[in-house]
């Protein structure tokens, strides 16, 4: 059986950032007592975006499965960001942030995670993964199609109590399946098309949504399911979410499916190349070129732009210096305000981090309503 891990990628950049924001937090009743110690609270909204978030007992509640996922030579720490982001995209389209808040998910336990991550063998039957055929063949062999399962919560509010509104699940496949024929050997690689990893995402979907309904809480609440395409561990962006489903009452079988068309694009275009708008790349080639030439001690300037069909709809840009002085940070941070406004798209969410190769020296960012950058320079003492 193969061993899972859980981990966090605290090194992973999301594309996404919510707004900031000073967050007042709202007490209501909690269902198990009226005593202070029992109370439950939410976070506040930073903006109407955004969900609030649920606090107990003066803890977040945190999810009981976050970042389990099958074990890999290495890993694409972008994939991890862009899941969990591209999750709550897919949930604002069911769950309005103006009507529901936002819960970590509480019915699915890492144990449980884990045995549906695995492989299906005798001693584990709800594995959603196919059982190993013994070959070691790239082509022939039955590859692991899913590699990580999460759970969101979004609970409504109503007598000043919280329950259970709704559920969307994660599903994400992998489009290269990365395998050792022997403990410390070698890395070998099955790719899986994205024709291939959907269809068996989508079949064991149902199979996920009939083991959901069993539990007495998820019997008739709707539940969205939706189906990630992992990146390649060498790619530099992350995947990109490709359907969902929403399934509603005490539905126990998808119905019906929804098309997504989303990708990730990293700027500079490589040769050979293109993105969906030429005007996009064309905005951030100028912008790099003013950077590059007002500013000479730079190692790179990149970023990662993410497409719901040919419209962008975020971008995160990633600056590398080789600055010293924290006068030249200021004056730089200062310079770049002035060029991602005049220069980058208008009216997207967009953030750039401006790094070290020992630490972040500056961060700026625009949400998508907003339409100057907010900065903050990063003290070196």
């Amino acid at each position: 059986m193969k061993r899972l891990r859980t981990f966090i990628a605290l090194a992973a950049v999301p594309l996404f950032l919510a707004a900031c924001g000073n967050l007042s937090s709202s007490s209501i009743s909690g269902t198990s007592g009226t005593s202070k110690s029992s109370k439950t609270q939410l976070t506040g909204q930073s903006s109407d975006g955004d969900y609030e978030g649920v606090i107990k007992s003066g803890h977040y509640q945190t999810s009981k499965s976050r970042g389990v996922t099958n074990s890999q030579d290495s890993g694409n720490t972008y994939n991890v960001k862009s899941f969990e982001n591209g999750m709550l995209g897919v949930s604002k389209k069911v769950f309005s942030t103006k009507s529901y808040v936002f819960q970590e998910g509480q019915y699915l336990s890492s144990s449980t995670v884990q045995n549906w991550l695995d492989r299906k063998t005798k001693s584990n039957p709800t594995g959603l993964n196919p059982k190993s055929n013994g070959s070691t063949s790239p082509t022939k062999r039955n590859p692991v199609y899913i590699q990580a399962l999460e759970e969101q919560d979004y609970m409504t509010q109503k007598n000043n109590k919280l329950s259970l509104g709704g559920v969307t699940i994660g599903i994400a496949v992998n489009s290269v399946d990365y395998y050792k024929k022997t403990q410390y050997g070698a890395t070998y690689e099955t790719k899986i098309t994205k024709a291939e990893g959907e269809a068996y995402a989508k079949k064991a979907a149902n199979t996920v949504l009939k083991r959901l309904r069993k539990k007495s809480a998820l019997k008739n609440v709707p539940i969205v399911i939706a189906i990630y395409r992992q990146a390649s561990n060498d790619s530099l962006v992350g995947g990109n979410f490709i359907a969902y489903s929403e399934n509603k009452g005490s539905a126990t079988t998808v119905s019906k499916w929804n098309a997504l068309s989303e990708k990730n694009y990293v700027f500079p275009i490589e040769s050979g190349s293109s993105s969906p708008n030429s005007n996009d790349e064309t905005s951030f080639t100028n912008f790099k070129s003013q950077v590059e030439n007002f500013f000479p001690n730079l190692s790179g300037v990149t970023a990662q732009a993410h497409y719901s069909g040919n419209t962008l709809t975020g971008m995160h840009v990633n600056i590398t210096t080789q600055f010293y002085s924290q006068t030249e940070i200021i004056s730089f941070t200062q310079y770049l305000q002035t060029a991602a406004q005049k220069y980058l798209p208008s009216s997207v969410p967009i953030d750039i981090t401006v790094s070290s190769t020992d630490s972040v020296q500056s961060f700026l960012s625009r949400s998508s309503g907003a339409k100057k950058f907010t900065s903050h320079v990063f003290n070196s003492y």
